[in-house]
């Protein structure tokens, strides 16, 4: 058996910056993962280059069911904090739209630097390491590993959630949460590919890879202005993978293909300028031309010349292109979601130290907890700040 001070499920985000933390602060600290290598989400994570942190983090980005939970978190590590770490270790990155900070060369420069603050904490990591039980006792918790026993003084949950099941993804914390009686909120796949009803998808045959800049606004009145993403089973892209975090099942969504233009006023000015040119060829010249030939051959978009279009049909055009409404079957799932939506319930926690309020010694930190930021960096940027608020306390 091994004793130790403090004891953390999981060798991701959160998991690590918390040991760091912890570890500075003179605490003895191991670090338990049943994966071959730490950090597998950091790795895959923004194409490989891992969008790590965004400059413009609020409290406001993140879906939470008590939305003051992540502000004391938030504050006390900010994402500017992050970026001086990256910096400190000669990381180089690049600014991308909307806050978001990329590595330039791989993921593995931030894993890097994780292991690397460890490393000079003296944490261990052990990994290949699946937990089979935990007791709580007189000097804290006794965990079984399938290698090990630890008996730990503080022990930390951040185990992430179930998003990726291939790279380990289990419901472990979820488990270890209910075993002391914390309640745990229902969990769903999030910031996720929607899939599409099968005639949908034979409307939209051909057009996988097409791209799109649209406002996509959900039946809950939330809006996102990025690009969507035709793919062979539905929708993907920056806009689609926001709006799915505030959407459910039966739901629309509306699209605005034209956000920054008004087709009416467009009519009007083609009436003098092109009177005689299709109303075809002059979409084309707005939206990618496979998409509006697509539209025309299913007769969603009528293929007459400008000056032959009623008011009705330019008002019907226009309530098409601006109000695009689509009725997802359903999404990927967690196969391909960037982060689980739901779990451990903040109620059940403090929001300075992440501690539970019911099992003193017992944290939960990260994507485990019921909090889901939206896509571009703001989900990393939660983790850092809960690991460091977390490896403060304990």
């Amino acid at each position: 058996m091994i004793s130790t001070d403090v004891l953390i499920i999981g060798a991701g985000a959160a998991g690590l910056m918390a040991a760091a933390t912890a570890g500075y602060r003179g605490k003895k600290v191991i670090v338990v993962d049943m994966g071959k290598k730490p950090g597998r989400k950091i790795l895959i994570s923004g194409g490989g280059r891992c969008n790590f942190t965004n400059e413009n983090a609020t409290p406001e980005n993140y879906l939470c069911s008590n939305p003051h939970f992540v502000k004391s978190a938030l504050s006390r590590y900010g994402s500017q904090s992050f970026i001086e770490l990256v910096e400190r270790h000669g990381v180089e990155y690049h600014h991308k739209t909307l806050g978001q900070l990329f590595c330039d060369n791989s993921a593995q420069d931030i894993v890097d630097v994780l292991m690397t603050e460890c490393d000079w904490a003296g944490v261990e990591v052990h990994l290949r390491s699946e937990v089979s039980s935990i007791t709580k006792n007189e000097q804290g918790f006794l965990v079984s590993t399938t290698n090990q026993q630890y008996q730990c003084n503080s022990l930390i949950i951040a185990s992430g959630g179930l998003t990726m099941p291939k790279l380990g993804a289990s419901p472990i914390g979820y488990k270890i949460a209910e075993q002391f009686g914390l309640k745990v909120l229902p969990t769903t796949a999030a910031l996720v590919p929607f899939t599409l009803h099968d005639f949908d998808k034979e409307r939209f045959d051909g057009l996988s890879g097409i791209s799109i800049p649209t406002e996509v606004t959900s039946e809950n009145g939330v809006t996102f202005k990025e690009n969507i993403l035709f793919t062979h089973r539905g929708l993907s892209g920056p806009a689609i993978l926001q709006i799915s975090s505030f959407w459910q099942a039966g739901q629309a969504v509306t699209l605005n293909l034209l956000p920054e233009q008004s087709i009416t006023s467009l009519m009007e000015e083609w009436r003098e300028s092109s009177p005689k040119k299709s109303l075809k060829n002059m979409l084309a010249t707005l939206l990618p031309k496979s998409f509006i030939e697509a539209m025309v051959s299913k007769n969603e978009i009528t293929d007459k010349a400008i000056n032959q279009l009623s008011k009705e049909e330019i008002t019907q055009i226009s309530k098409y292109l601006h109000t695009w409404i689509i009725k997802p079957n359903g999404t990927e799932g967690y196969r391909t979601a960037e982060v689980t939506l739901g779990g451990v319930d903040t109620d059940e926690l403090s929001s300075k130290t992440f501690e539970a309020k019911k099992v003193p010694n017992l944290y939960f930190i990260g994507e485990v907890i019921d909090v889901t930021g939206w896509l571009g960096g703001y989900n990393f940027a939660f983790c850092w700040a809960a690991g460091v608020a977390c490896g403060l306390a304990v």
